[in-house]
């Protein structure tokens, strides 16, 4: 079966960054724009992994968003609600600081740029946990935007989560497309090769893998931004039964 489409990761594959350094860097920036409003920096983590936690269990009942809320509500109370919209003001502002936090590579709009240009569909698979404005942010750090991209999955829109592959499943089935139409492209070994089990063909970008479980990485393909470009060559030319292109 012919490959139709990309689905690109964001954080450490289009956005090169450590992972760990970039969380705890957001995770002050959100403490300070909170701090002045009743929210002491340990809990509100805490709270914020939880909410988390909830996403990445969401069975597909309910949007991430709402699953997300609805833990941070069951922390905080009534005055969570009240409060979401500084939230989402953070989002939109300060957390634009948060840039300093990641590193940057032009290989990343090239690759995305030359699989349209190859005639793939393009979409940002990114683990949708963040709301659109800072999915939108993050892009743009990247050399991106929304418009590179038919679909963008956000806590908005999305009702799962990786590694579960009913996310990779889900996704396709949204676009009219089959799981084996789609080449996921990403770096974490344990979210992004949960689209082989939805039966997705996978190549992880190996700039910023993480393996913290010493997966099997002869289950895909891996490799650097150039080595991807070639792959993604030569699928266009199996696809279009033509030797070069």
């Amino acid at each position: 079966m012919q490959i139709k489409a990309i689905f690109f990761d964001l954080d450490g594959t289009l956005l090169p960054m450590d992972q760990e350094v970039f969380t705890k860097g957001y995770f002050r920036l959100l403490a300070g724009k909170l701090a002045p409003y009743g929210y002491q920096p340990q809990p509100l983590i805490d709270a914020i992994w939880s909410g988390t936690a909830a996403m990445v269990k969401n069975d597909g009942s309910r949007r991430n968003e709402e699953a997300f809320w609805q833990k941070f509500y069951s922390i905080f109370g009534e005055k969570s609600l009240q409060d979401k919209p500084l939230f989402e003001e953070f989002y939109r502002c300060e957390f634009r600081q948060a840039q300093s936090f990641c590193g940057y590579t032009p290989q990343a709009a090239t690759v995305v740029q030359l699989a349209k240009e190859l005639g793939f569909r393009t979409v940002l698979a990114t683990n949708p946990i963040f709301p659109r404005d800072a999915t939108e942010i993050r892009l743009g750090w990247a050399g991106l935007s929304p418009a590179d991209f038919e679909w963008i999955t956000t806590y908005e829109n999305t009702s799962y989560c990786k590694p579960n592959p009913l996310y990779f499943r889900t996704l396709a089935e949204q676009l009219g497309l089959q799981p084996q139409e789609c080449l996921m492209v990403g770096n974490d070994a344990a979210e992004d090769l949960a689209a082989i089990q939805a039966g997705m063909q996978v190549f992880l970008i190996l700039d910023c893998l993480i393996d913290r479980t010493h997966a099997d990485l002869s289950t895909c393909l891996t490799g650097s931004f150039p080595q991807l470009a070639d792959h993604l060559r030569q699928l266009a030319r199996q696809n279009a039964g033509e030797k070069n292109i």
